[in-house]
């Protein structure tokens, strides 16, 4: 009897013990959601930064088989010639890209009012294509503009409460223009300060991660975060190699028509071959609508030259270049880019593939280790 009160006790507790741990498990995870959700554009930042550090650390892995020097030294060598490269397309092609890209930004706003007047012509509203209200037209319907003749003219100065707004308004738009640029431009350091601290000492960040696992699942967080290391430096060597044939490509086919601004539309194409097939059909849209300056030939040249870079990059460039690093299919990448980009902006747009990559490793080492060996 006494033993089935013990037994009976023991269960009471084991049970108790269950409940208070999956309770402990689910608070942590509710609290790890709500910190991911309040904090993504910082996780965002972090990931991003992780992301060049491990492209640089590939480079770097490569010119070791070339040459054989100290890591530290093959870093600086890596970030020199990056640093060469970029300085020299800035210097050389600075005041090019600067005209190419005012002249781009006319034609495209020449093409939207063109549109617009399209839809209208054919009686559609495009009243919410309307950016500001406009006070010159208001102002003269309410006849407060051009005086009748023969009535005398007077100068009606502002009050002080006017000026007052006024003066507001100008300081409060030139604080958000100014924040604006100074989140920026910090948000590039930052990028560029956490990948070279995550690419001079690899070693150092890989085992702090792995003293973080539990002694007991210390061999699997070995074995994933090597393998996550490896699948995006891969896949980063292959999308700077897809970024830079697109750019060529169409950098020289849009020269080879005739387009205005060839250039500074290839170095858009190739930016937004970043991000797989929302960025080909972003930049192929931009080339288009650019296009249309020149004449219907010249678009519809410029519209097959899209086509012809897209089917490259879909069906040549991705799977030579990728077939090792990634084997997503296309529906579920596109799928859940569009999750991430309207949950979390064009952070989550940009980094769904890379993030996605790190989720595919893990499923798929679960998966093999616990499937049962033959």
């Amino acid at each position: 009897m006494k033993d089935l009160s013990d037994q009976r006790l023991s269960a009471r507790n084991d049970l108790a013990w269950a409940i208070a741990v999956g309770g402990i498990a689910i608070v942590l995870f509710a609290s790890l959601l709500w910190f991911a959700w309040h904090f993504a554009p910082t996780l965002f930042l972090i990931f991003a930064g992780m992301l060049l550090g491990v492209g640089l650390n590939a480079m770097t892995e490569l010119l070791g088989r070339v040459i054989r020097l100290p890591q530290p030294l093959r870093l600086l060598i890596v970030c020199l010639t990056l640093a060469t490269c970029l300085s020299g397309v800035l210097v050389l092609g600075g005041t090019t890209i600067a005209e190419q890209a005012t002249v781009l930004s006319d034609t495209i706003k020449s093409q939207l009012t063109n549109v617009k007047s399209f839809l209208e012509k054919n009686g559609v509203d495009t009243s919410y294509f309307q950016l500001g209200s406009s006070s010159d037209n208001s102002g003269d319907s309410g006849g407060t503009g051009t005086p009748p003749s023969g009535a005398p003219t007077t100068h009606n100065l502002p009050s002080a409460s006017a000026l007052a707004s006024s003066g507001t308004a100008i300081l409060g738009q030139s604080l958000k223009v100014l924040l604006g640029t100074v989140s920026a431009v910090g948000n590039v350091f930052i990028v560029l300060f956490l990948g070279l601290a995550f690419a001079a000492q690899p070693s150092v960040y890989r085992a702090g991660l792995i003293f973080i696992a539990p002694t007991k699942y210390r061999q699997q967080t070995i074995a994933i975060v090597d393998r996550i290391g490896e699948t995006l430096q891969r896949w980063l060597l292959a999308q700077l190699l897809t970024m830079f044939a697109v750019f060529a490509v169409t950098w020289i086919g849009l020269a080879l028509i005739g387009i205005p601004s060839s250039f500074i539309l290839g170095i858009q194409a190739g930016l937004l071959a970043f991000i797989p097939t929302i960025g080909a059909l972003i930049g192929g849209l931009i080339v288009v609508l650019a296009s249309l300056a020149s004449g219907w030939v010249a678009a519809l040249s410029a519209a097959i030259l899209f086509l012809g870079v897209h089917a490259l990059e879909s069906y040549v460039l991705t799977p030579i270049i990728q077939r090792q690093a990634l084997d997503i299919p296309p529906a579920t990448l596109f799928a859940f880019q569009i999750l991430l980009g309207v949950v979390f902006g064009i952070w989550g747009l940009a980094l769904a593939l890379p993030l996605m990559a790190v989720g595919k490793v893990m499923i798929d080492y679960f998966k093999g280790a616990s499937t049962p060996s033959v």
